[in-house]
């Protein structure tokens, strides 16, 4: 019952801050693996997701495809990884298994907002002559920006709650404190591990949220019809 008063205690002692195994230096790590794998997986998820919305052919097998890896625990994917060639190459295996994590809900959620928008603005915009390139970057794009910022926020909370697995690989992150706990059986360093975690998360949330409505297209603009 003494968990949560004792890990409040953990967290504001200074000492747990510093240095290499401190929270800040976990925290750069945490940072390091979450911003690095969802990077790499909007780079392979989303110029697809889109691309396969705006021609609307494919995208449902790549979608359920995608949805088959959401199946998949990541900490399997994680230890199968660790067990090939790839674990001599550091954090790799880590990184993948961030990103294979990341991908279905980027890839998803680009696709169905693509193809949701509405049939008759898309015909509209043809109709005053729009390109397909103008049509894409114009309309398509910018009527599907909240459900592929959803799938980014999605994408995102789940990865930085994910990369707490990367300790169970011996890698570094928030994790590193929870398993350090476990070791040492101080349940205060365990739960303060979680609550940084969670931390972390809702506050990439919450800054996805704010940019997400700073950088809407959609702001000030009027559709073609």
């Amino acid at each position: 019952m003494n968990a949560l008063p004792d890990a409040f205690v953990w967290l504001t002692t200074a000492t747990n801050w510093q240095g290499e195994k401190g929270v800040w230096h976990r925290l750069g790590e945490h940072l390091y693996f979450s911003g690095t794998c969802l990077a790499v997986a909007c780079l392979l998820a989303l110029p697809l997701a889109l691309w396969l919305g705006h021609m609307g052919k494919g995208g449902a097998l790549a979608v359920n495809i995608s949805n088959i890896g959401r199946a998949v625990p990541t900490l399997a994917v994680l230890v199968l990884l660790s067990l090939t060639p790839l674990s001599k190459y550091g954090d790799l295996p880590t990184l993948i298994a961030l990103v294979l994590f990341a991908v279905p809900p980027l890839l998803t959620n680009a696709y169905v907002g693509m193809r949701e928008v509405d049939r008759s603005v898309v015909e509209a915009a043809r109709g005053m002559g729009m390109s397909g390139r103008q049509l894409f970057l114009r309309v398509e794009l910018p009527l599907a920006y909240p459900l592929i910022m959803t799938g980014l926020r999605s994408a995102a909370v789940q990865v930085v709650a994910t990369a707490t697995l990367a300790a169970m690989a011996g890698e570094g992150g928030l994790g590193r404190i929870i398993t350090a706990g476990f070791n040492l059986q101080d349940t205060p360093q365990v739960v303060a591990g979680a609550v940084l975690v969670a931390a972390l998360a809702l506050l990439v949330e919450g800054v996805l949220v704010a940019l997400g409505r700073i950088l809407d297209p959609m702001r000030g603009r009027a559709l073609p019809g």
